[in-house]
């Protein structure tokens, strides 16, 4: 890497010698990004800079400095503009991975044994639990993610739009990952965790009757069907053949899914994530 450019951290510009971080670029960038975004909002309603700064209660110099980036708009000024452009705060905060936004979903609908990622603000991308799981399902997202999809089915059973999560993942060619899905977490579930509860045992068993209702209702896919990679980890057609012929569990030839995942891994997350914290 060249001086003078970010690093792979993003947060830190690297002097010459690569040898320290400058600790005030992630500042300059957040107030760049914060003026940028309140010059666009503004000019999209067609505000001019006096009316702004007139709500405010700054002069029209300061606000003009601001949206330069000269300064830093306070923390008051910050929520009076998100009232008065009517967004939510994430509007001014630094875009968040795709998958740490999706990892912190998951955790709110019931996969408490991930790690909660800082920083990340939640937005309408995942707002319910059918968003969330979709998103694991069409993306062939890390093992951790489908694995964590066993407890948020188990906990959000009773709201999960299972017919309308199986149109659209047929309408993108992809409706088998969902009935090998629901019948991991099925199989998963013969199993309570150790330190389950009446109550955790009572959810779990409406959860798998509504999880054989949803699997009678799912054709398997006919022994000719080519099989579906659903695996970001094989990259490879010997990676693909290995992972096929000698590690595939019967739940995923029956459903013609090419994954080393196991009910077992499914059963280790419902477990994980009753674990107490």
């Amino acid at each position: 890497m060249s001086a003078g450019v970010l690093s792979t951290s993003r947060y830190f510009y690297r002097d010459p010698d690569m040898s320290k971080p400058d600790p005030s670029t992630p500042l300059l960038e957040a107030r760049e990004r914060i003026a940028a975004q309140v010059r666009a909002l503004r000019r999209a309603r067609g505000w001019s800079q006096a009316a702004l700064a007139a709500q405010l209660g700054l002069s029209q110099a300061r606000l003009s400095e601001l949206e330069r980036g000269g300064g830093s708009f306070s923390a008051e000024h910050l929520l009076a503009l998100v009232t008065l452009f009517n967004v939510p705060i994430s509007a001014f905060l630094p875009p968040a991975e795709a998958d740490d936004e999706l990892q912190n979903a998951l955790i709110r609908f019931g996969a408490a044994h991930l790690r909660q990622v800082p920083g990340v603000a939640p937005s309408d991308r995942y707002s319910t639990p059918g968003e969330a799981i979709s998103a694991v399902l069409l993306g062939a997202r890390a093992p951790r993610f489908v694995t964590a999809l066993a407890p948020v089915i188990v906990d959000q059973h009773e709201a999960l739009p299972i017919p309308a999560l199986r149109a659209q993942l047929l309408a993108a060619g992809r409706a088998r990952r969902l009935g090998w899905l629901l019948e991991n977490v099925r199989l998963g579930l013969a199993a309570p965790p150790p330190q389950a509860d009446a109550a955790w045992r009572r959810r779990a068993a409406r959860a798998a009757l509504l999880l054989d209702e949803e699997l009678a209702r799912f054709p398997t896919p006919a022994e000719d069907d080519a099989p579906d990679l659903f695996d970001p980890n094989i990259r490879s057609a010997q990676t693909l053949a290995q992972v096929w012929e000698a590690q595939a569990s019967p739940t995923s030839r029956r459903w013609g899914i090419v994954s080393a995942l196991q009910p077992e891994d499914f059963q280790a997350a419902l477990w994980s994530a009753h674990e107490p914290r």
